[in-house]
């Protein structure tokens, strides 16, 4: 299982229900939603470069 890092995130209250209602409308928590709208962000602007995989990610693998 990958490791996410946690954070304390202070947003108005307009824009979390806008956020919410965009999740509910595409079937994924806010959280996830949050995290597809910054992924795809980072793509966008050319910035998104994929996490080189560790050793020990390789081991747990299987591979």
């Amino acid at each position: 299982m990958s490791k996410r890092k946690s954070f304390v995130l202070r947003i108005d209250p307009h824009t979390f229900k806008l956020i919410e209602k965009w999740a509910d409308d595409e079937f994924r928590s806010v959280n996830g939603q949050l995290e597809f709208i910054i992924h795809k962000s980072l793509k966008d602007a050319k910035r998104w470069k994929p996490a080189k995989k560790s050793i020990s990610d390789s081991k747990n693998d299987g591979k």
